[in-house]
């Protein structure tokens, strides 16, 4: 049964008011359709793979070597990282899944591609390079026995070389294909080579969404569409501080907004939730979905781009679009590790609020 038609002005759960809460109502029911719509889109992911590992030990006492903790091990887990982690969210949302990138010929490549395999993802687009090392990133979690665990220490392996021409070539090959075949296409730019300026620009796509980790302003004229990212790779874009000047935050997401030719900008904020931009539109602010307090962000934005992207695919609107993801983003943070969020919680919570007391 159908939720009741119900237009919200921002997510049940927030705290803070916004001066633009009117102009960023969405109607409940529409949101819920959209979610529906999910299984039937084809969305492609080209982007820089990342293993996320997670080594937990409880503290056993202090070394006598050094002053620093000694873990009694108790367990490690390895979840889908960067632009597999998107591809992650997106299987878990219903979408089929196109993806393009490369992984290294070593234990981290083949724990990603097993991953994908057991969520029934397609890897053949996948490239598995000798001379390349998959980009693992290794957290160690201590805590006593009845205690939470708490991160002491992250160790990143990453390639040190460049992708040799035969990969890059045969990547660009493939992302030019699944272009074509893909409703959207999902670019995850984390720095490592297999997401670039260069290839994004040759990708003929209906919709082109981008997170870019550290050279936004370098895709312009890539022809993106839409571009997601968070408020410090703004302000690194621009070498300034938002802070809590919410004026000089819309003044950077005009500016990148015009200067990426962008048909919209959906800048995350943490606590502060996020802030939409479109051409010939003032600003519009939501507030975050959920607790201000999470439990671990760990990924969050991955799951953002892929709802966002999801959802325009999909037939939402922009501002439609990022409240989805604002739903899905206050999911995955009180999750512990790098999570995903299933379409049957974002159904769940916009029905929990489309019946709630005003």
């Amino acid at each position: 049964m159908k939720a009741a038609r119900r237009k919200i002005a921002k997510p049940r759960s927030a705290r803070r008011s916004s001066s633009t809460a009117a102009d960023s109502a969405v109607d409940l029911t529409r949101l819920l359709d959209l979610v529906a719509a999910f299984p039937r889109q084809t969305i492609g992911v080209v982007g820089d793979f990342v293993l996320d590992e997670f080594v937990s030990g409880e503290i056993s006492r202090v070394s006598r070597e050094a002053p620093v903790l000694i873990l009694r091990h108790r367990k490690s887990e390895s979840y889908p990282g960067g632009a597999a982690n998107a591809v992650n969210n997106l299987a878990e949302l219903g979408a089929r899944v196109l993806l393009v990138g490369v992984v290294g010929d070593d234990e981290g490549g083949r724990k990603l591609l097993d991953l994908f395999r057991r969520k029934g993802v397609n890897v053949s687009g996948i490239e598995s390079a000798r001379d390349w090392s998959t980009t693992t990133k290794t957290r160690y979690l201590a805590g006593w026995t009845h205690t939470t665990e708490q991160q002491v220490l992250r160790v990143d392996r990453e390639p040190h070389t460049q992708l040799s021409p035969k990969i890059a070539a045969a990547i660009a090959t493939k992302a030019r294909h699944i272009a074509t075949r893909a409703d959207a296409i999902l670019v995850s730019d984390y720095g490592f080579g297999a997401a670039t300026p260069a290839l994004v620009k040759t990708l003929k796509a209906k919709r082109l969404m981008l997170d870019s980790r550290y050279r936004l302003l370098e895709y312009r004229d890539a022809g993106v569409t839409a571009a997601t990212p968070n408020e410090p790779e703004v302000e690194a874009a621009y070498q300034a501080r938002v802070g809590t000047n919410t004026a000089k935050l819309d003044e950077l997401g005009q500016r990148a907004l015009h200067d990426l030719s962008l048909e919209a900008l959906l800048v995350t904020r943490g606590k502060d939730g996020m802030a939409v931009f479109e051409r010939n539109r003032a600003p519009r602010h939501i507030p975050i979905y959920g607790s201000d307090a999470p439990v671990d962000v760990t990924g969050a934005g991955d799951t953002v781009i892929a709802v966002f992207t999801l959802a325009l695919a999909a037939g939402a609107t922009y501002l439609e679009a990022a409240h989805l993801a604002n739903y899905a983003g206050g999911i995955v943070v009180m999750k512990r590790r790098t999570a995903t969020v299933t379409r049957g919680e974002l159904e769940a919570a916009l029905r929990q609020d489309a019946t709630a007391p005003r």
